[in-house]
């Protein structure tokens, strides 16, 4: 377990890249507009887009503080399963073709940095506890959903002792308030799957009161869709990036 302490009260936090240099840039560049001085990234930074090392090698160079997804595990560790929970015959073949490409693009040394990535940060930002996970507190690809029933939340998060939970894993963004505590999923930055082709983040401020926001953010989707069709990923992944739908 990670910890840190941020004593400013502005905070981006994003997640799920999956490999989209493109969409990566651009979020990047949309922080540095407004003047975020802290950012954060939930994890899945390869897999179902055609530049995973470029992705690692930035998010690595650029020293943003990161914790391990389920991709991240499979890919860095060489497993033969994402941890994607697909259940559709079609998304598992795909799923499988994804993983055995990435695995075998990705270089030892950006494995061995993937495998060394947290579980799950904690900092404490304005007076804040915060948690960032990749999934959910018990289980990195476990989805949490907008619509799971509040006594489902409050019995998972409970003695969890954070303030402000950030998550990612469903590419859907969304903000709850659990009694005391702030439940935040950041969407994605690199797939998404809202009908919107705009990739998205989590900015935070606090001052005596929390405030999110979800900027949406442009970015050259057709570029990151014809690079994947040059490799040998499913064309589908490129569609998904040209309808922001899957």
């Amino acid at each position: 377990m990670a910890k840190a302490h941020i004593m400013t009260a502005r905070l981006a936090v994003f997640s799920d890249v999956h490999s989209n240099i493109h969409a990566l840039d651009a979020v990047l560049q949309d922080m540095a507009e407004k003047q975020v001085h802290h950012a954060i990234c939930l994890g899945d930074l390869v897999g179902y887009g055609a530049f995973p090392n470029e992705v690692i090698e930035r998010i690595r160079d650029a020293d943003i503080p990161t914790i391990m997804g389920n991709y991240d595990d499979g890919v860095g560790f060489d497993k033969d399963e994402c941890g994607c929970a697909y259940t559709d015959p079609g998304d598992i073949e795909r799923s499988d073709r994804s993983l055995r490409w990435t695995r075998g693009v990705v270089t030892d040394e950006n494995k061995a940095w993937l495998r060394q990535l947290p579980r799950e940060l904690r900092f404490d930002l304005a007076g804040c506890c915060v948690l960032c996970i990749h999934g959910s507190p018990r289980r990195i690809n476990e989805y949490l959903y907008e619509d799971r029933p509040d006594r489902s939340l409050l019995r998972l998060f409970e003695g969890i002792q954070a303030d402000i939970v950030f998550c990612g894993h469903t590419h859907l963004p969304y903000c709850r308030r659990l009694k005391n505590l702030h439940l935040i999923n950041t969407g994605t930055a690199g797939r998404p799957r809202y009908g919107d082709t705009r990739v998205c983040y989590a900015l935070v401020e606090i001052d005596d009161e929390i405030r999110v926001e979800f900027p949406r953010v442009w970015y050259d989707f057709d570029a990151a869709a014809h690079a994947i069709e040059t490799t040998d990923l499913p064309d589908e992944f490129a569609a998904v990036l040209r309808t922001g739908q899957y």
